[in-house]
């Protein structure tokens, strides 16, 4: 049985408007879409993680064994806050034919969009700024992301790319074992009916405006270091992304786990179909490439194509 999402926890902890916009919006960010969620009761929470298996073999007859165990950790996942308040201006709200309730369900959409996009931005690259910095309104806020999380050691592909018009790949394995976003406060998003209230402009100026407020409680859990490969440092000429290094990435992971998506820009795509026209035995434009060994491709706009080398 498929896992939940955050939409689907949307609609079941939240009032049928806020779960309709949350629907509306949240294709933007393909990430938010496919990743399993789950709800926690309040901010953050402490897992029990196993962090190696016990060493266990064959004996002789008549002879006896060491007892062994395995390794464990504690990690804490905290959520971090979503702040995302629709506010319009109530004089030209009142203004529009279809009345000001249709202005605000439009801005709500864009609001919601833009903080979903923030979202799917923060996943990959957290809080960081060396290599590529979120999108988010306040990128050094928030929860850690992939490129501070993943095993850098043992987890990764390198292409080689120099400069800073590179970008990267992330293949994927989510469940509750493996990544998944956890939704703070019961999976509650904090909200009420618009009203009509004070609005201040960039110069601290009064006005008089319509506020419905947004707030979610979300961050990231990864576990377990063998959910996520990196295929990093791919440039826009020499250092392209091809067939071959998804499938060194996907030699990464151990045997029986399998990625459930392979997420990259529209840029690394058109690399993958490229290299294909190039190598296919008739030398025609190669289809769009939807999947490599069956793992399926997701474009997202939330990986950069202007990432530093590193």
């Amino acid at each position: 049985m498929a896992n939940l999402n955050l939409l689907d926890i949307a609609k079941m902890n939240n009032s049928d408007d806020v779960a309709g916009l949350i629907e509306e919006s949240i294709a933007a960010a393909p990430e938010l879409n496919m990743i399993d969620a789950r709800t926690i009761s309040g901010t953050m929470y402490k897992t029990l993680v196993r962090s190696s298996l016990p060493s266990v073999g064959f004996r002789n007859a008549n002879e006896g064994v060491a007892a062994v165990k395995s390794a464990y950790e504690i990690k804490t996942v905290e959520t971090f806050i979503v702040d995302a308040p629709i506010e319009i201006d109530k004089a030209v709200a009142d203004a529009n034919e279809d009345g000001w309730e249709s202005v605000l369900a439009l801005e709500g959409n864009a609001v919601l969009e833009a903080a979903f996009r923030s979202m799917g931005s923060q996943m990959y690259y957290g809080t960081a700024t060396a290599v590529g910095t979120s999108t988010a309104l306040a990128p050094t806020k928030g929860f850690p992301g992939l490129i501070e999380l993943y095993d850098s050691s043992n987890m990764e592909v390198d292409v080689t790319g120099t400069g800073s018009d590179t970008s990267s790949a992330w293949l994927v394995k989510w469940g509750p074992q493996y990544l998944r976003w956890v939704i703070g406060m019961g999976g509650e998003v904090q909200t009420q009916d618009a009203e009509a209230t004070r609005l201040t402009d960039s110069a601290g100026l009064a006005y008089s405006g319509y506020r419905k407020p947004f707030e979610l409680y979300i961050g990231l859990q990864m576990v377990n270091p063998n959910s996520v490969v990196r295929i990093k440092n791919i440039d826009s000429s020499t250092n392209t992304l091809n067939d071959d290094d998804v499938y060194s990435a996907l030699e990464k992971f151990p045997a029986g786990v399998t990625p459930d998506a392979i997420f990259m820009s529209r840029r690394s795509r058109g690399q993958i179909r490229s290299s294909r026209t190039a190598t296919n035995a008739t030398g025609a434009v190669a289809p769009t490439p939807t999947e490599v060994e069956n793992v399926p491709i997701v474009v997202t706009d939330s990986i950069l194509d202007t990432e530093t080398a590193a």
